[in-house]
């Protein structure tokens, strides 16, 4: 009797565990759709805006050369905006922002456009090439432990910021700063793509980096990178190259969420056979492969460099991937390892906080406390893409056969989330060594500001509140953004105060 009301109860645990992939799997995947449709209606509608407003007139577009504004170009470092897990930089995507427009605040602001779903170490590598220029170098010995090409995308050496960025838009074949694309008259590619995008950027000329999720790990990642020297024909890098990191929801500690998408939490490093994760997976290496160039121009999961098109692989490696045995997923070579708990301790190992760096983080929370119970605090407060793992990583419990991720872990300390991190994840670097901090309820108590210390806030908000979608924020998009961009120009700074452009100190 105990022996069959054990197996049912494990078939229910089964339905249940099966059901929810599924539905996991519809949501994700409609919202994914839901950002590509959005983005291509949009670029449609303006191309056929512009096709019905100058149906016959013959633009001529002259070269000019806009003189350097110095008291604002040369004073002013630029705020260098980085994405997160299944980000895009601006240029992808059509006209849709990551960061909702935020870019706009600021007329020195960029915004890179790395790997989506590369690890950690290969976009810090692939963010140093796009500011400095030059051909990525991902590392002789990591690229062959890995199984990639050492080297990747060409950054031609240029100088200032690139004026127009790939866009949807119908081709005019007399600018002379716009290209087309090889495969449809209908795309543009500007000839700025591919310049670094600051060359002069060394410890004079340092700058300041904001980072949603992820993309703040990639910050630290290269910001010990340049003190470490790790770029091959730049022995002069340090950390002061780096003169301020802002987190938004930043990935400093890990997520136990990975372990509910499919991660092993044995070691944080492998996947479960059946699992959000695998189905992932087997899309982005069956994209790869197809390498529909219109369509990776559009959107790319950067993994170029692992080589898996069908022009060079053929159907055999098209199995060879799916089944395991090579490709970005054969290896630890992409972003959810990096992102299990285990994974940040390995690189939280060697980062450290900077004495002559300032830093700041937004941590971000949509639970709250009932009778010593941690839920959602909101059910129309929470995107949909998120409520089901805002509940499932407040009752998360690390597997007691399983040994803990690190010394002292509980699980209580990682219940409250905002859906895609543990809030303990977000204030600053915590294991295996806690780094110096100072929480902060008001932005002016922590004036004047020092440096190599992590000033810290909680903000009631999940984990993409303040991108793509601005109106979701709103009056809070703009008190976030507006008080880290006035931060970087007024407060942040090494020897005297910048001065703004129609602003003199005396």
């Amino acid at each position: 009797m105990f022996s069959s009301l054990d197996k049912m109860i494990r078939l229910w645990i089964v339905a249940l565990q099966f059901s929810e992939l599924i539905v996991s799997s519809i949501v994700h995947m409609l919202y994914g759709f839901y950002i590509f449709s959005t983005a291509v209606a949009g670029d449609l509608s303006q191309a056929l805006n512009e096709l019905l407003s100058k149906p016959n007139m013959n633009i001529e577009v002259k070269e000019e050369v806009v003189p350097r504004d110095t008291s604002t170009n040369e004073i002013l470092p630029p705020i260098v905006l980085v994405h997160g897990i299944f980000g895009f930089g601006k240029g992808r995507l059509g006209a849709l922002s990551y960061f909702a427009g935020a870019e706009k605040k600021d007329e020195r602001v960029l915004v890179p456009d790395l790997g989506s779903l590369t690890s950690i170490y290969d976009r810090a590598r692939e963010l140093f090439y796009y500011l400095k220029g030059g051909r990525v170098d991902y590392g002789e010995e990591h690229s062959k432990a890995c199984g990639h090409s050492q080297f990747g995308r060409l950054y031609e050496q240029g100088s200032g910021f690139p004026h127009s960025f790939f866009s949807l838009l119908l081709f005019d074949e007399n600018c002379l700063c716009c290209k087309p694309h090889s495969h449809s008259k209908f795309l543009m590619v500007c000839c700025n793509w591919d310049v670094g995008h600051y060359p002069e950027w060394d410890e004079d000329h340092p700058i300041h980096f904001v980072g949603h999720s992820a993309g703040a790990q990639v910050v630290r990642v290269l910001q010990q990178m340049l003190a470490d020297k790790a770029f091959k024909g730049y022995e002069s890098t340090n950390e002061n190259w780096v003169l301020s990191l802002t987190s938004l929801s930043g990935a400093f500690n890990g997520t136990t969420r990975t372990y509910l998408d499919g991660m092993q939490p044995e070691d944080g490093r492998t996947m479960k056979p059946i699992c959000l994760l695998q189905l992932c997976r087997i899309g982005v290496i069956i994209y790869d492969w197809l390498d529909i160039p219109w369509l990776k121009a559009y959107y790319n999961f950067g993994f170029d460099h692992f080589n898996i098109s069908w022009k060079k692989v053929g159907v055999w490696g098209l199995v060879d991937c799916l089944l395991g045995n090579s490709g970005p997923f054969a290896s630890d070579d992409w972003i959810l390892p990096d992102l299990t708990i285990q994974g940040s301790l390995r690189l939280n190992s060697h980062l450290h906080s900077f004495p002559n760096t300032y830093y700041f983080s937004y941590a971000t929370k949509r639970t709250k406390k009932i009778l010593g119970v941690t839920v959602p605090s909101s059910i129309f407060g929470i995107h949909p893409l998120l409520f089901i793992r805002v509940l499932q990583m407040s009752q998360w419990r690390h597997p007691p056969d399983v040994s803990s991720p690190y010394k002292g872990y509980r699980d209580e300390d990682w219940q409250d989330n905002d859906g895609a991190l543990n809030t303990i994840s977000m204030t600053h670097p915590l294991i295996p060594v806690e780094h110096p901090s100072r929480f902060v309820k008001d932005d002016s108590d922590c004036h004047p500001l020092q440096p190599g210390i992590w000033y810290y806030k909680i903000v009631e908000a999940d984990h993409i509140f303040f991108i793509v979608n601005r109106e979701r924020a709103g009056v809070q998009f703009d008190l976030i953004y507006d008080s880290i961009f006035e931060r970087c120009r007024k407060h942040v700074f090494r020897k005297t105060p910048q001065t703004l452009p129609n602003e003199t100190h005396h």
